[in-house]
């Protein structure tokens, strides 16, 4: 068994490789929301071309806001007095939500790395953006654990809205920080986790001295190679 005490932190502690778990659990799951929105009602080939993007922030929310509504109304959310499938309010509102924290992420993003603005997008390719800074926003901790942070709020936030229980299967052996047998392994998330919320590393960057929610990750391949 490696010792904690020489080892050092695998790749998978930093807050930004936890982030990137994030962001592709949003990039699976975000696209289902606009299917369960209003089940049954199967999409039009065809969407509605949304205004021009306005040149300040809260405008390009109330533009994203408005991307969305077009999405419900794609999906079944007509004017009273016509038949459609019943909308599903709570995933309307994470809808909402999630493209409004995606939209603001970004924008915090590129003006903590001094970068310029890009066009306005969906938050598919706004969360693959994101994902294409990790490494700048890495050398900057206090940005690398908001990311963490918001990623994992609005990943939680989607898979509670699908109604997802992810599953989970007990590893054998001892964790290599806190030597307590709590590792599991997250196959949807192809990850190795320690489940101990008391577990701490000799890493003072690592995102378990900082966040009670926090836990150590390694990924599959760093897993088997251990």
């Amino acid at each position: 068994m490696p010792d904690p005490r020489t080892t050092p932190a695998p790749s998978g502690d930093r807050p930004v490789d936890n982030a990137a778990l994030w962001i592709g659990l949003l990039l699976r799951q975000f696209p289902e929301l606009s299917v369960e929105l209003a089940p049954g009602r199967a999409a039009p080939d065809h969407r509605p071309t949304p205004p021009p993007p306005p040149a300040d922030l809260a405008g390009r929310l109330r533009a994203e806001r408005a991307e969305a509504l077009l999405l419900q109304q794609a999906h079944g959310l007509v004017a009273p007095g016509h038949s459609a499938a019943p909308l599903r309010l709570n995933i309307s509102d994470t809808i909402r939500d999630i493209t409004d924290g995606v939209v603001e992420l970004e924008e915090a993003v590129r003006d903590r790395l001094g970068l310029s603005r890009v066009r306005r997008a969906a938050v598919p390719e706004r969360l693959r953006r994101i994902a294409g800074l990790l490494d700048g926003i890495a050398a900057d901790p206090v940005l690398a654990a908001h990311v963490r942070d918001e990623t994992r709020r609005m990943a939680r936030r989607c898979a509670r809205a699908l109604g997802d229980t992810e599953t989970v299967v007990r590893v054998s052996g001892r964790c290599p920080w806190c030597d307590s047998v709590s590792l599991r392994a997250f196959p949807d998330r192809a990850a190795v986790l320690c489940v101990n919320p008391g577990c701490r590393c000799t890493d003072p960057d690592c995102g378990c001295h900082d966040d009670p929610a926090y836990r150590h990750t390694w990924d599959e391949g760093e897993w088997q190679h251990r």
